[in-house]
């Protein structure tokens, strides 16, 4: 069975615990203020990445049903600028 995802108040709280915002994070990454709130209504892969590396996990720690099928499988995902992978076994 596939842990539950993060809530988008968890995320932030834990982004708030960290010293910054959401928006202050897409700032610093290159993006409008707003764009990394869409990782909680579409798969963004890279602004995941972003998120996670800031709070010093990994993407399928916050988004487990992203990664993981139903059965527990890593589901291969990958960036699409460069193709790099964002699974666990990097």
């Amino acid at each position: 069975m596939v842990k539950k995802d993060w809530s988008r108040k968890e995320v932030i709280s834990a982004l708030r615990k960290n010293g910054t915002t959401l928006a202050a994070l897409s700032r610093e990454s290159g993006y409008k203020s707003t764009t990394l709130n869409s990782v909680f209504f579409n798969l963004f892969t890279k602004g995941e990445m972003i998120i996670a590396t800031r709070l010093g996990l990994i993407p399928s720690e916050i988004w487990p049903s992203r990664y993981f099928d139903n059965n527990g499988n890593l589901i291969d995902r990958k960036c699409k600028d460069n193709q790099r992978s964002v699974s666990r076994n990097e």
